[in-house]
């Protein structure tokens, strides 16, 4: 009889777990859910940039000769005008010479030849010499004006070739390397130019877009023309190569007017002021584009799902039932989703806990918690696909 009390017991309490156990399955889970609020993003597009000065020159001499001075040093400052280099100018000096002396040849010829018409034409007026010496003393006179114009060109042209022994900088700037030496012969010819000059009070920033982010950059600012959608572009940053943002914004305002065959991009230049001379030519950095996104979501990443190349969310209903909403994606900032269809304002998702719900599903809703990502909408960054 004990043995059959203790089977009986047994059984009872086995039948009372097999009853408890459906009911702790079928209790709701609870999680995080947090309601969606439309507003307007900003994303930034990040394009590799080259830095140009708004004047880059080779410094080249214009005559040879042999380089006698140099007068700056390597990555100095110079203003427009100042002398840098000095080509040996005795070659120079001696023909400017002999131009001034064949000029006042050719001027002591014109003298002579107005003589001689001068004295001829009283002689042909009374008929004492025929007309015909009168008219070669003419020509003469006209030869001998020739020669002497042509005297002074030699002589503006030998001036000429002596100011281009002293070498001067053709616009304010910073020098490059010197290439030549002092001592060294150097001409117009040579290779290597001298040394090269940057003016980069301003600088040039050319960065290319491909032809999807071209057509969305055309359509996402106002204006019919694109010099009228660039006057309606915010400021660009530029981002440094040690990640270090370029105190000064600037302003793109140049789109090249064709798109490269080989690349299939086009070419958009950004200027940036530069008075304390921080930026350089041949420096490089990243341009950094805002697009505005008007009356999107932002959902964060881990509320999402992907199944077969398409990203869905948990959206929570009446009863609290989640069911599986695809969600169209604008930009992503590697935490939060810019989401322009499959929700709407108001919305109710499920913020974590995705990965284990079940199409229907009932849930016990609770209040994210308070470190939770806000689904407020603002400025979030976004790498370019390019």
């Amino acid at each position: 009889m004990k043995l059959s009390s203790l089977l009986a017991g047994s059984a009872l309490l086995a039948s009372c777990a097999e009853q408890q156990a459906p009911q702790q399955a079928l209790a709701p889970p609870t999680l995080p859910v947090q309601a969606l609020h439309t507003g307007t993003a900003t994303t930034y597009q990040d394009y590799p940039a080259s830095i140009e000065g708004v004047v880059n020159v080779e410094i080249r001499p214009q005559v040879a000769g042999v380089l006698d001075r140099i007068l700056v040093d390597e990555g100095a400052a110079v203003r427009k005008g100042q002398p840098l280099f000095k080509i040996n100018d005795a070659p120079f000096r001696e023909q400017l010479n002999n131009a001034v002396a064949a000029q006042q040849a050719a001027a002591g010829a014109v003298t002579s030849a107005q003589v001689e018409v001068d004295r001829y034409a009283p002689l042909v007026q009374n008929k004492v010499v025929s007309e015909v010496q009168l008219k070669t003393a003419q020509a003469a006179l006209t030869v001998a004006q020739a020669n002497l114009q042509r005297a002074k060109a030699a002589v503006g042209s030998a001036r000429i070739n002596l100011g281009y022994t002293t070498i001067t900088a053709p616009v304010s700037g910073y020098l490059g390397r010197l290439q030549t030496k002092q001592g060294s012969l150097v001409g117009p010819t040579d290779a290597q130019a001298l040394t090269q000059l940057s003016d980069v009070h301003e600088v040039h920033t050319y960065f290319a877009l491909g032809e999807d982010d071209f057509i969305t950059f055309r359509n996402q600012y106002a204006g019919r023309t694109l010099q009228e959608k660039l006057t309606h572009l915010p400021p660009v940053a530029l981002v440094l190569s040690d990640q270090s943002t370029y105190p000064t914004r600037g302003k793109v305002d140049v789109v090249a007017g064709q798109f490269d065959r080989t690349t299939g991009s086009v070419t958009l230049r950004a200027t940036f002021a530069n008075a304390d001379g921080l930026l350089r030519s041949g420096n490089t950095g990243t341009i950094r584009l805002a697009l505005p996104h008007p009356n999107v979501l932002l959902v964060p990443a881990a509320a999402t799902i992907e199944m077969q190349d398409k990203v869905f969310v948990y959206a929570v209903g009446d009863s609290n039932r989640v069911r599986r909403r695809a969600i169209t994606i604008q930009g992503k900032n590697g935490s939060n989703y810019l989401v322009s269809e499959g929700v709407k304002n108001g919305d109710r998702i499920v913020l974590q806990g995705v990965d284990h719900l079940q199409e229907g599903q009932i849930i016990q809703p609770t209040a994210p918690a308070p470190a939770s990502v806000s689904l407020t909408t603002g400025k979030v960054a976004a790498t370019s696909t390019l």
